[in-house]
């Protein structure tokens, strides 16, 4: 997780200039959000991450710098709350489930961290948004939202569209990496998504990886799948050149 992250540099006589970003506190509606930025330079285009569901760890940490070496600004997002990082799956369900009854709140939460990438020097006009897993469920709910963006990225994310919303408003293009051997968000949600964009007029690209399960992103993981990774990584890297 982010905080023992923290502590281990702190240990080896690091600190976050190490990682060239910063721990950021933020407040939405009385409440405490622990969110991570970092910039190589004044006026990067920014990427809006969110997290999975355990929230901001090291791993979101680990892909805002790849993005930051690439020469973009990142604000990783915090969903749950400063300190809240379940490491137990029932409250992962909790702390998601929560935000999946209340999609307002989600969309809030989203918005107070653009807000604060922007009061922090990020260039937050045309930006883009990308999640993994939960975090890509929230990504789609954002564009579904009619927010501002160049894009909405989502690897291995939830897919299926809640009743009574559509992509009517969604100002920007749709990104969508995914494994066929997903059994969570099954390739029948791939194949909606795509009829659903398609039928709204949304531009969209989205890959499916044969053989990849879900969070084939995951380092470390016994999920993780090393080609779909490289190559999802890469076209992202590639559409963001294209983008900006």
């Amino acid at each position: 997780m982010l905080r023992p992250l923290l502590t281990l540099l702190t240990l080896l006589g690091l600190s976050l200039t190490a990682w060239a970003g910063e721990s950021v506190t933020y407040s939405w509606n009385g409440q405490d959000y622990e969110g991570y930025y970092t910039a190589p330079h004044k006026g990067a285009p920014l990427i809006l991450l969110i997290h999975d569901w355990d929230g901001l760890t090291d791993y979101e940490v680990k892909r805002a710098e790849m993005l930051k070496d690439n020469g973009f600004a990142v604000f990783a997002a915090d969903l749950f709350g400063k300190g809240v990082r379940p490491t137990e799956n029932k409250d992962k369900r909790q702390h998601t489930g929560e935000l999946y009854k209340d999609r307002a709140k989600m969309r809030s939460l989203m918005q107070a961290a653009l807000d604060t990438a922007g009061k922090l020097g990020a260039r937050t006009e045309g930006a883009t948004a990308m999640g993994y897993c939960f975090g890509g469920a929230a990504v789609l709910e954002l564009a579904r939202s009619g927010a501002p963006l160049k894009a909405f990225v989502t690897f291995h994310g939830g897919l299926k569209t809640p009743e009574g919303q559509d992509y009517s408003k969604t100002q920007g293009f749709v990104l969508v990496f995914h494994g066929s051997a997903d059994t969570a968000i099954p390739v029948s949600q791939f194949a909606e998504l795509a009829n659903e964009l398609e039928a709204a007029k949304v531009p969209h690209e989205m890959t499916l990886y044969g053989g990849a399960p879900h969070a084939f992103t995951v380092f470390g993981s016994n999920r993780y799948r090393e080609r779909a990774d490289k190559e999802s990584w890469a076209r992202f890297i590639a559409f963001l050149e294209e983008m900006y």
